[in-house]
């Protein structure tokens, strides 16, 4: 992406003179591609590997095209001439991509690493002109068109997830409270004609508020509103998503109580109450770029050639052999840098799983090679399991931002095919736990059930959860307990080892607050 910035848009005058001479007047070019491209490679190739994992970010590619497509609907038409000071503008903006490429690679977070791919789109556009093209397109909203390319939902999910469910849960419960009259509200779960519905983590509306957003960045690049345009379009998109994904819960609440014959949680039933809410939500965005697009002045109809210019002014414009040597030691100490993680756990003791689960003695399973260097190196502690028919796996940590992960993230990358199922309080353990159906690439089919708990007493069923009350008490330590069970395991034999867990690691028989009994999950 760097390297296309320099190549695009850095068009160099005519050479002239010996082969010696024109190298030297390249030279500069050349540099400033060779900078470009150092930054951009690590981060490009993390990109496309996320938009090909399923546990990341499949739709990434989708809004990648579309910039692309958006590009080059407005390049293809006609332009002014583009001014040294854009020119100098967009290597500025390259310096800034090294420096945050440079914090990405101390900090060890590839998110920060791929930031700057949007920075090349930025300056890529700039420089390219598209702001004064016949058909305009505002190069600072579609290099935030691009940023959605990145995994965000993921990033979204994790650090305000939870704050999220909480406000839909809230929401959609005074909704419900207008329309029906047996309704009971507690935290995330409703109470409504006898029917207990939770409001789970997928639920949060992480993924619909990124939906409207991109939708809303990108009619913002077309129309290109002020600062006053904006905060209207922000306040619509952010209001119509969080209202959307509350009528949504609503909707699906009162089919769950008061048609309970329908599959509400699965196939057509349950994806066509969020399409029509997303719908709904985004036809107020339709019409506020309609009314922006009808006051944007187009530019000048000019000629494709520029009027002539002073060499010497043109001059001006180009970065120096030393300034281009300067960015191109600064891309290259960028990448190398030794990492300085800030988010690496404290100490902690080694794990020591228990000797033994109800009627079933542990046979200690090694962790991998690459899980022992990832641990070494960031902290953190983790031990592995076998009880009979059972696996557990215990990751213990100061920094769950950097180890805690929902088990389709590894579970994906080691082939199998995963299904989030909900939320169980029973099983014998009381105990907040998320499922997941996991089938391997053998064909078997497990069933991973996995709590967190925190050595101040708290506990969470989602990563989410244990990220927003660390947040709130960063000094705790959590310890993720994952569970692995043939899925065909009998439900008694299943709970009787899960009340054994809990004994085992002195957990209460049931989290406060929650109902030790299946509940439906509108997700």
């Amino acid at each position: 992406m760097g390297a296309e910035t320099g190549v695009i848009v850095i068009v160099p005058e005519p050479a002239v003179g010996t082969p010696v001479q024109r190298l030297v007047q390249h030279l500069p070019l050349l540099l400033l591609v060779t900078g470009a491209g150092v930054l951009a490679a690590a981060p490009l190739l993390w990109l496309i590997a996320s938009w090909t994992d399923a546990a990341y970010n499949p739709q990434g590619l989708w809004v990648a095209l579309a910039v692309l497509g958006l590009g080059l609907w407005s390049y293809s038409s006609e332009q002014q001439p583009g001014s040294d000071q854009n020119r100098r503008y967009a290597y500025a903006l390259l310096i800034l991509s090294a420096l945050i490429r440079l914090l990405g690679q101390l900090l060890r977070v590839n998110v920060i690493g791929a930031l700057t791919l949007t920075l090349d789109v930025y300056a890529l556009a700039t420089l390219a002109g598209l702001r004064q093209r016949r058909r305009a397109v505002s190069p600072l909203w579609l290099s935030l068109l691009f940023a959605f390319s990145l995994p965000l939902e993921r990033v979204v999910q994790r650090l305000v997830g939870f704050g999220l469910q909480q406000l839909s849960a809230d929401g959609a419960c005074a909704v419900l409270g207008r329309v029906a009259a047996d309704v009971h509200c507690a935290g995330t779960r409703i109470l409504i004609a006898g029917q207990d519905v939770l409001v789970d983590l997928p639920c949060s509306g992480a993924r619909g508020l990124t939906l409207v957003l991109t939708v809303f960045i990108g009619l913002a690049a077309l129309v290109r509103p002020d600062w006053r345009q904006t905060a209207t379009g922000v306040t619509l998109a952010l209001g119509g998503a969080l209202l959307a994904n509350m009528l949504r819960i609503a909707v699906l609440a009162l089919g769950l109580a008061y048609w309970p014959a329908v599959d509400w949680m699965s196939g057509p039933w349950h994806a066509l109450p969020g399409l029509a809410t997303q719908a709904l939500a985004l036809l107020p965005l339709l019409a506020w770029a309609r009314q922006v697009g009808s006051r944007a002045a187009l530019p000048e109809r000019v000629q494709r050639s520029p009027p002539d210019r002073d060499p010497a002014t043109a001059a001006q414009g180009r970065p120096t052999v030393f300034a281009s040597i300067g960015f191109l030691l600064v891309a290259l100490g960028a990448v190398s840098a030794p990492a300085r993680p800030v988010d690496v756990s404290r100490a902690v003791d080694a794990i020591a799983l228990p000797a033994r689960i109800g009627a079933y003695p542990a046979e200690a399973q090694a962790l991998s090679a690459v899980e022992r260097r990832y641990f070494a190196q960031y902290g953190g502690a983790a031990a592995k399991a076998g009880y009979g028919p059972f696996g557990l796996l215990a990751v213990t940590t100061a920094a769950p931002l950097r180890h805690l992960h929902a088990p389709d993230e590894c579970l994906h990358g080691a082939g199998h095919r995963v299904d989030y199922v909900g939320l169980d309080f029973a099983g014998g353990a009381g105990l907040p736990t998320a499922l997941y159906r996991s089938v391997d690439p053998q064909g078997r089919v497990w069933r991973v059930a996995v709590s967190y708990v925190s050595d101040r007493g708290e506990v969470a069923a989602s990563v989410a959860e244990a990220v927003w009350r660390w947040l709130r008490a960063p000094g705790a330590t959590w310890t993720q307990l994952q569970r692995v069970t043939p899925w065909a395991l009998d439900a008694d034999v299943r709970a009787d080892w899960d009340s054994a867990l809990l004994r085992a690691y002195d957990l209460p028989a049931a989290a406060p607050g929650h109902a030790r009994f299946r509940v439906a999950a509108a997700r």
